[in-house]
C-alpha cells in the first residue's frame, strides 16, 4: 500500500466511524435533504473554516478538523442522494447505508488516485487554505449548476465536483494529520 493509499484510508476510517455512529443515532435523516440543501450545508462548513482560518477564533467548540470531516460526510450524503430516487426508503438500515458509503468513497478514491497520477500530488505542496478555498469555489459552481437546474454546456457535472471536494477535504485532513 502507497503512502497517499494508506492515509487516504485512514483519514476515511475516521469519517465513516462518525458517519456510521451518527447513523445509529439520528437513522438517515439527511435523506429528507434536497441536494441544494446539501450543498447550502457543505458551504456552511467550508465558510465557517475559511472564517476560523483567517479569524484564529473559534467560539462555538468544533474546529476546523471535525468541519473537514463534515464536508467529507456531506459530499458522500450528496452522492448518495443523488442516486437515490423517490423509491428509495426515507428510512436505511446502517448496514446498507455503510455499504452505499463503501461504494461512493471507493469511485472518489479511484478519481484522486487517477488525479493524482497526473497531476503528481501537487496538493502535497498546497496550503490548507487554498484547499479551503478550492472547496468554496467548488460549491459556487455547483450552486450555479443546481441554480440552472443541473444543465451545463462545457462543465464537469455536479457529482464530480463533490467528489473534488471530498477529495480536497481528506487532503487537508491528511496534512493536518488526522488519524
Amino acid at each position: 500500500m502507497n503512502r497517499t493509499e494508506a492515509e487516504y484510508n485512514a483519514v476515511i476510517n475516521v469519517c465513516k466511524e462518525l458517519f456510521i455512529k451518527k447513523t445509529k443515532d439520528y437513522g438517515t435523516a439527511w435523506r429528507i435533504l434536497r441536494p441544494s440543501s446539501i450543498t447550502d450545508q457543505i458551504f456552511i462548513k467550508a465558510q465557517r473554516i475559511r472564517t476560523l482560518e483567517e479569524t484564529g477564533i473559534n467560539k462555538v467548540g468544533d474546529g476546523i478538523i471535525g468541519e473537514y470531516i463534515g464536508i467529507v460526510n456531506y459530499c458522500v450524503i450528496a452522492m448518495m442522494q443523488l442516486e437515490s430516487s423517490l423509491e428509495t426508503p426515507l428510512e436505511m438500515n446502517v448496514e446498507e447505508v455503510s455499504s452505499f458509503y463503501d461504494q461512493k468513497i471507493k469511485e472518489t478514491y479511484e478519481l484522486m488516485m487517477d488525479k493524482n497520477h497526473d497531476y503528481g500530488e501537487a496538493w502535497r505542496d498546497m496550503r490548507i487554505s487554498s484547499l479551503t478555498d478550492l472547496i468554496l469555489m467548488k460549491l459556487l459552481r455547483v450552486k450555479q449548476i443546481e441554480d440552472n437546474s443541473g444543465k451545463t454546456l462545457a462543465s464537469e457535472g455536479v457529482k464530480a465536483n463533490y467528489q473534488d471536494m471530498l477529495n480536497y477535504a481528506v487532503f487537508a485532513l491528511i496534512k493536518l494529520d488526522v488519524k
